[in-house]
């Protein structure tokens, strides 16, 4: 762990030095799993409220920090909490997700769409950003997340999630001009709320495209990559310092495509075997993840045993350990605290286990 005035290892691992052990955090690290947290849905039962009320979310985001000491604490929020400052009403159902009952699909909705001033619409997140910093200091590092582009589009054509992305692939291979202006118009959005971020205290920045995974690599080339790069541009043209997170859910025949958006550091998911995915993206290309989600539901021997398996595929350099997704609800709690303990005397462990 990071003492006093010295670089948390999270931020460490996304410049590339060679550690005695990587960094950990886990996605959706707040959440259903933890009593805390399901003790504070009751009393704040909508998302929203617990995710735009600075002092909930506050207390949200620092429940891990405070059970596990992860290496990353993440803002506690949803890839969707901007829409609302551009003009697209949503509510985020429990146990559903995002909800958006006047989905855009025209012309003239897209161009009635505002620009993004996330001082005005969204001055909750500074609140909740600059807390965490103070909170946590230099003993971990603080997370900021967006959404995609193409995975927003998704969510405001779609009007909630989809099995089948049907509405906007139809726009997307029927009407595409429309498609790209709304993908424009999100992505210098996107690129505006993670600026604000990291201007509020977020030190790494990691960007879902969750839905892309649903595209075939051609239209991953046309309907996602180039608006993932429109973002990562627009970021680093005015915080070239901080590190950029690209996630991708169902990635395995896109890894290389991702490898060029522009990002720092790639998620990996499940999907894909560690080495390998370090084959394909080089040496060069930093990494986050890969472990199962469901692994955690395995015996405490199997759950070391994965982990350490990771690690030792992935390297000492520029290797962040994480889920390939998000915790799953019904994880045992307990379970969640050694994937942590484990991760943090893996240099021990994979001297005995060698």
């Amino acid at each position: 762990m990071a003492g006093l005035n010295q670089v948390p290892y999270l931020l460490r691992a996304a410049r590339g030095e060679a550690l005695d052990r990587p960094p950990v955090w886990m996605m959706r690290q707040a959440g259903r799993y933890m009593k805390a947290y399901r003790d504070l849905r009751e009393k704040y039962p909508s998302f929203r409220q617990r995710s735009e009320i600075p002092e909930v979310a506050i207390e949200v985001s620092l429940q891990p920090w405070r059970a596990f000491q992860p290496d990353g604490v993440i803002l506690f929020s949803d890839i969707v909490t901007p829409l609302p400052g551009l003009g697209i009403d949503m509510d985020i159902a429990e146990g559903k997700g995002p909800i958006i009952d006047c989905p855009i699909r025209t012309q003239a909705q897209v161009d009635a769409l505002r620009s993004l001033n996330p001082a005005e619409s969204l001055p909750f997140i500074q609140e909740i950003l600059q807390a965490l910093r103070q909170e946590v200091g230099d003993r971990s590092t603080v997370l900021g997340f967006v959404g995609a582009p193409w995975t927003l589009a998704a969510y405001a054509v779609e009007g909630k999630g989809s099995k089948t992305y049907s509405v906007i692939k139809g726009m997307a291979f029927s009407n595409p001009a429309v498609l790209h202006q709304l993908l424009a118009k999100l992505a210098d959005a996107i690129a505006i709320y993670a600026r604000y971020q990291i201007d509020s205290g977020a030190q790494v920045v990691q960007m879902f495209d969750s839905w892309a995974g649903q595209l075939s690599p051609q239209d991953y080339e046309t309907f996602a990559l180039p608006y993932q790069q429109r973002v990562f541009r627009q970021v680093k043209e005015t915080h070239p310092d901080t590190p950029l997170i690209l996630l991708v859910s169902g990635s395995a025949g896109v890894l290389e495509r991702m490898g060029r958006s522009g990002a720092d550091i790639i998620s990996v998911d499940w999907s894909v075997d560690m080495a390998e995915a370090r084959q394909r993206l080089g040496r060069q290309m930093k990494v986050q993840g890969n472990l199962d989600p469901g692994v955690l539901f395995g015996s405490r021997e199997f759950i070391r045993d994965r982990i350490l398996d990771t690690i030792r595929k992935a390297g000492n350099q520029g290797h962040i350990l994480n889920l390939g997704h998000g915790i799953l609800p019904d994880t045992p709690e307990e379970n969640a605290a050694f994937f942590f303990e484990t991760a943090k005397q893996a240099d021990q462990l994979l001297a005995v286990h060698a």
